[in-house]
């Protein structure tokens, strides 16, 4: 009875070991979780305490007399006068009207409050209204960078204030009575890259992703498709088809950099295809994507069961009627899943694109295929690399929407994944 009851006594003592170990491994992994979560939400507040401000412009409301002989312009259909005309001065003459107390001695340290290209605004307005001449205005204009940086960052040490005491009292006057506004910055959302970071945008380079994905969609998913189909229903099982699944495997894992480098040496250097256009974008990015693209359709086909193609072989269909009719729309979930996550880390990818030239400073928004153009993750990298401090809001903003792509174009994996998979 002793014998039993230490034999009893010792299983307790092995089960309470096992429970907290059990326990243990459970805190580990809590603990494993709250530090993803802690590093996930520390590196989200980082880029949305950064980036927010780049989402808002800094402005100048003015009543802009365009004065004829203040400008030197007697008519305002001109093209030649138009380019000799003075657009500065009536926009300083504006804001210094709105400055209490300010003389001739301070004219130069107004007009630093001006965005440089505020004439070329004035310009085009004037160009596209020549019946303005001889008017006064009510007319908006971006404010100087080192004005929308004190507006916005006056008290972050990160962010050094470049303005005067006496340029900063002014802001702080005109902020009062309404001359400086802080809006929505539009600009952001319908320009291209500037050296000017109050004038830089995205939209540029949201075109050149849009057309650079496209190739890679239009290349890469037939392709990898109707590779997977091959090797997974048509290929024999031999040594060439296994060296080939042994490179497509190996090649999934291949730093994206080397199809930089192929993409260079092969479609540039070899070809003589333009650089920093969306077409070679695109190639370069299909050859990444497709080893993603052919071993999750592989699997999607893998999935289907083999029932489904013998009832299909049963009734007389062809082995190519199987396959199209049958196990395609079954695998087909899987396969749009997979193609859309291949895609997501292709929008994603930087160190491919710098090697073919997307890194090149492009400010027209591309119209065509073979424009230059640059990609939003190209466009994160050169302004987190400016000297500008106003660029790291620019920088940290694109990185906001950037993700909101990325988060997006797996939300649709995953919702296509619940709505069209089947279970067997």
């Amino acid at each position: 009875m002793t014998k039993h009851r230490s034999q009893a006594e010792l299983v307790r003592q092995s089960l309470k070991k096992r429970y907290r170990k059990e326990k243990r491994f459970r805190a580990y992994g809590m603990l494993a979780i709250a530090i993803a979560l802690a590093a996930l939400l520390t590196l989200f507040s980082d880029i949305v305490g950064k980036g927010y401000s780049g989402f808002m412009k800094t402005s100048l409301n003015l009543e802009v007399s365009l004065d004829p002989q203040v400008m030197y312009l007697d008519d305002a259909t001109d093209k030649k006068q138009l380019r000799m005309a003075d657009f500065v001065e009536p926009l300083v003459q504006a804001l210094m009207k709105e400055i209490p107390g300010a003389t001739e001695a301070d004219r130069d340290a107004v007009r630093r409050l001006i965005n440089p290209y505020a004439s070329t605004d004035l310009q085009e307005a004037l160009t596209a209204n020549p019946q303005w001449l001889g008017t006064t205005r009510e007319m908006s204009f971006l404010a100087h960078t080192d004005v929308d940086v004190y507006v916005k960052h006056a008290g972050d040490k990160a962010y050094s204030i470049k303005l005067s005491p006496q340029q900063r009292e002014w802001v702080d006057q005109l902020q009062a009575k309404g001359v400086v506004d802080v809006s929505f910055n539009d600009v952001f959302f319908k320009g291209g890259d500037s050296r000017d970071p109050s004038r830089a945008g995205i939209w540029g380079a949201v075109v050149g992703s849009l057309l650079t994905m496209f190739v890679t969609l239009v290349l890469s998913f037939p392709i990898g498709v109707a590779a997977a189909i091959y090797l997974e229903e048509f290929a024999p099982q031999n040594k060439l088809t296994d060296f080939i699944e042994v490179n497509i495997n190996n090649l999934a894992a291949v730093p994206s950099i080397i199809f930089g480098l192929l993409g260079l040496a092969v479609f540039i250097n070899l070809f003589g295809m333009p650089r920093s256009v969306p077409v070679v974008g695109g190639l370069v990015l299909t050859l990444m994507t497709l080893p993603t693209i052919i071993i999750s359709s592989r699997a999607a086909i893998k999935s289907v069961p083999p029932s489904i193609r013998e009832a299909a072989a049963g009734i007389g269909a062809s082995k190519m009627q199987v396959v199209l009719h049958h196990v395609l729309p079954l695998a087909l979930p899987g396969m749009l899943t997979g193609s859309i996550i291949g895609m997501a880390q292709a929008l994603g990818e930087t160190a491919p694109l710098l090697l073919i030239g997307m890194v090149a400073f492009i400010v027209d928004v591309p119209d065509g295929f073979f424009d230059s153009a640059t990609v939003l993750p190209v466009q994160v990298f050169l302004w987190a690399g400016s000297p500008e401090l106003a660029f790291i809001e620019r920088a940290s903003a694109a990185i906001m929407v950037l993700l909101s792509f990325l988060i997006g174009m797996n939300a649709l994996a995953i919702w296509l994944r619940k709505r069209l998979e089947r279970r067997w």
